[in-house]
């Protein structure tokens, strides 16, 4: 079965940078992309990003682009959320999801995906 294990989560000041790691097992990594999502308190939530561990292909939220950096490294079984110039309003509980290639969009919706990790805890001070 899929298992994922999120970790890299901190308080960090605004416009600092954290990196994300999500390990995975129990799956054939190239066969899944593997997604970050987010909910802060009182909010619903937010698909941030996600990667096709097939062909690196990526997508990002609005709410991201060009801040955060989705990357993969299959050696590893390993995606990594790189995190910049981060807001307050990046506060949030982070976390990643894996979900066959055949069955996800590029839209990061979370019906997509069939596996969660814990989530990991990101504090932006301002």
């Amino acid at each position: 079965d899929v298992q994922l294990q999120a970790s890299g989560g901190g308080l960090v000041q605004a416009g600092g940078s954290l990196r994300l790691s999500c390990a995975g097992s129990g799956f054939t990594f190239e066969d899944f992309a593997i997604a970050w999502f987010r909910q802060a308190p009182g909010k619903e939530r937010e698909g941030v990003s996600l990667i096709s561990n097939k062909d690196g292909s990526t997508s990002y939220a609005d709410s991201v682009k060009g801040r955060f950096t989705i990357s993969s490294d299959s050696a590893k079984n390993t995606v990594y959320l790189h995190m910049s110039s981060l807001e307050p309003e990046d506060s949030a509980v982070y976390y990643c999801a894996a979900g066959p290639l055949y069955g996800v969009t590029s839209h990061i919706r979370a019906h997509e995906y069939v596996g969660w990790g814990q989530g990991t805890l990101v504090t932006v001070s301002s």
